[in-house]
């Protein structure tokens, strides 16, 4: 049987969506999507948790500042209260149940916040010396390098200590969650990965691999090792 990702989605103008490349990612390494419409219903996310055989958190706007306790700043862009709620809880439910986590870009940073984690509202506003973190290329082009900490998950799963990845963000974890660790940075600081480091598979990336399955291995491992695990 192959396992079920649940698939979280963004939301503008009253309609839900993602993007194809998340679900062909998944389907390409063995695994069968399934999208979850926005709710904060608890009843049905927990159901959810025990229906999927694992969680993909997607990217997309904003976090709401006040979950990490601070206030906006001018350089916040549009929140979605609502998706933040729904998807700390799917975090929740899914690790009382051991349930393997993989969150990309925004999904990145909600599942460091929702494991008591902060970041950085507005990169270009709150951090110096940066790199281009919104790059000017296809998608699917690696535009800056990241460096990987030796004995994470991380690098098991890609197997080195460096790779390209494409960057499309203005927002950033700061300081990981007391469960997580940073398993890879850019050369400008900026934390590219987290991982849980007492957990089965959590693993949080910064960049878009779901865009680079066409052109680098390094990306489909990411997701082969979460289908795998999801089995």
């Amino acid at each position: 049987m192959k396992p079920i990702i649940g698939i979280t989605m963004s939301l503008e103008e009253n309609k839900q969506f993602t993007a194809r490349q998340y679900t062909d990612a998944i389907i390409q390494a063995g695994g069968i999507p399934v999208l979850l419409p926005y709710t904060v219903d608890q009843t049905v996310i927990n159901q959810w948790a025990h229906y999927i055989d694992g969680l993909l958190l997607t990217g997309g706007g904003d976090i709401d500042p006040i979950l990490f306790d601070e206030e906006p700043i001018p350089g916040l862009g549009g929140i979605e209260p609502e998706r933040d709620e729904m998807e700390i809880a799917l975090i929740e439910q899914c690790m009382v149940h051991q349930k393997p986590i993989f969150g990309i870009c925004r999904g990145c940073q909600i599942l460091n916040v929702a494991l008591g984690g902060d970041m950085y509202q507005d990169l270009p506003s709150q951090k110096q010396e940066l790199l281009q973190h919104s790059q000017r290329a296809p998608r699917s082009h690696g535009a800056h390098l990241i460096r990987i900490e030796e004995n994470t998950l991380l690098h098991q799963i890609i197997g080195k200590i460096s790779t390209k990845v494409n960057t499309y963000h203005h927002q950033a974890n700061r300081n990981p969650a007391p469960s997580l660790r940073v398993s890879a940075t850019a050369s400008d600081g900026v934390v590219e990965a987290v991982e849980g480091t007492s957990y089965p598979f959590m693993i949080g990336v910064q960049w878009h691999p779901e865009h680079m399955t066409q052109t680098t291995e390094d990306a489909k491992k990411l997701f082969q090792a979460f289908v795998q695990a999801c089995k």
